[in-house]
């Protein structure tokens, strides 16, 4: 474990180095161009090799810290003059006779059009070297964690928790819009570059070690974000901390979720992005479902659903298992695992808490495109099941909804309507005639009781059956963001 104590005070000088090489995402891309930025996405460096040859220090910075190439001493120094030999005293850089390499990744990253700096362990894998990790590796900016960070909703708040914090992504990103942020995490790497990360982007965090909600005890949040190690597996390997919990199947998540309303505040929120069991013989939405307490609402949205042998084979890569001796036997004991267990499937997706409801619970399978972030839709959504929904409601027909028809040339009536969103969840939904008109009528002006009757009249149905039938699809229809409250 290396010292935290040498490393904060260098935190200052080290982003004044990095200001002056303007070494930010947009500059990086801008001096990679499309197809290196690309190809490093890809974990291939020759082509963004071929960009940074001219010596600048934005160019010296992007070898040593992107492509991990090694970097000549003089060009080292100046783009990180007097820090060279402190952070090699750190652990940040190392150096032989006339070159310095890097021994962790240093990348500009770009939040809310604020630019922001990650220090984590080096991304394995690049050129198709080998992936093996340490237990303790600490991994860097991620899918998984720019996936977060979009699910989050990013209203001002008191205090936040960052919960199994990493090398503190989602603590930077709390920290533009609450006034405390508390991460935690059980990898004293992780606390140390969380600690570094908070100090080179002047922000505070409140870092603790402990597991999950250990170090919290009797605290309350108005946020909690997570990202928790949630893989699926029968822990026959070696853990790796940031993505295995040493818990049996999917109980982390499980743990969390019943967990984390003790920590919350009245009307708080917590959101988690996960892995579940598809078990054998019950429907995914009912056994998360038995997971949720009555005191709280809960959106939970599942994205995807991957087969056991897809699963198995990626995270063995993750781990840089594939091609070597133990690959088979250990692909083989993953599959017999899920087997015994009764694991058809796993799902992934987001799981979000309100502290305080009503106890409405929405669970639902959606694995089209939605709107990035997703994060105000989830927090319209929440704020929907707040909404009273009543005869005398005046609602309004959200603006991105457009209506779609299907039918044979020349027919009277279509023999479908849909109802399609452009924005937030982009869900579509088929509908009536008088879900339909009722949409259509929505403006604000009239109540739905009042559009209810207008719809009956012409249609000479029995107005007191409409409005008994339609108001609990009026009820869905604004939960799912068709119709919105005035």
């Amino acid at each position: 474990m290396t010292d935290v104590s040498p490393v904060l005070p260098l935190a200052a000088d080290l982003r004044g180095a990095l200001v002056a090489a303007d070494f930010t995402y947009d500059a990086v891309a801008d001096l990679l161009g499309p197809q290196a930025h690309r190809a490093l996405s890809r974990n291939e460096t020759t082509p963004g090799v071929r960009r940074t040859a001219d010596g600048s220090a934005l160019s010296t910075l992007t070898r040593l810290f992107l492509l991990q190439a090694p970097v000549a001493r003089e060009d080292a120094e100046r783009a990180l003059p007097g820090l060279v030999d402190r952070l090699c005293n750190a652990g940040l850089l190392e150096q032989s006779v006339g070159e310095v390499a890097a021994r962790m990744d240093c990348r500009p990253y770009s939040s809310d059009d604020v630019d922001l700096w990650v220090v984590s362990d080096l991304t394995p894998g690049l050129d198709g070297a080998p992936t093996r990790v340490g237990s303790d590796h600490v991994l860097g900016i991620s899918s998984a964690s720019t996936s977060l960070a979009q699910l989050t909703v990013r209203r001002d708040v008191g205090r936040a928790l960052d919960l199994g914090t990493g090398c503190g992504v989602q603590a930077l990103h709390l920290a533009t819009h609450a006034d405390e942020v508390v991460a935690t995490d059980v990898n004293r790497r992780a606390l140390w570059m969380t600690r570094l990360n908070a100090a080179l982007n002047e922000v505070s965090v409140d870092v603790r070690e402990g597991s999950f909600f250990e170090p919290l005890a009797g605290e309350r949040f108005d946020l909690i974000a997570t990202n928790p190690p949630f893989v699926i597996s029968p822990a026959t390997g070696e853990r790796l901390v940031y993505r295995d919990s040493g818990l049996p199947g999917d109980r982390v998540v499980e743990d969390i979720v019943r967990g984390a309303p003790a920590h919350l505040t009245e009307g708080g929120l917590c959101q988690v992005l996960a892995n579940w069991s598809i078990v054998d013989g019950t429907d995914w939405d009912e056994r998360l479902a038995s997971w949720l307490r009555d005191d709280c609402d809960a959106l939970v949205i599942q994205r995807e659903v991957i087969d056991p042998s897809e699963y198995v084979e990626m995270w063995l890569k993750d781990a840089g298992v594939h091609g070597t001796p133990d690959y088979p036997s250990r692909y083989d004991t993953w599959l017999s695992w899920f087997d015994d267990q009764g694991i058809e499937g796993v799902g992934f997706g987001w799981i979000n808490l309100r502290a305080g409801g009503s106890g409405r619970h929405r669970l639902e399978e959606w694995r089209y495109d939605v709107e990035q972030p997703i994060g105000p839709a989830i927090a319209d959504h929440f704020d929907a099941t707040r909404s009273e929904v009543k005869l005398a409601s005046h609602l309004l027909a959200r603006v991105d909804v457009l209506q779609e028809t299907q039918g044979p040339p020349g027919a009277e009536d279509p023999a479908t309507i849909v109802v399609r969103q452009q924005r937030g969840f982009r869900r579509a939904r088929q509908v009536d005639t008088v879900e339909a008109a009722l949409i259509g009528a929505s403006d604000g002006d009239l109540s739905v009781g009042q559009i209810l009757g207008a719809i009956a009249e012409i249609t000479d149905a029995d107005g007191g059956e409409l409005r008994a039938t339609y108001l609990p699809v009026v009820r869905e229809l604004v939960d799912e963001g068709f119709l919105t409250t005035t």
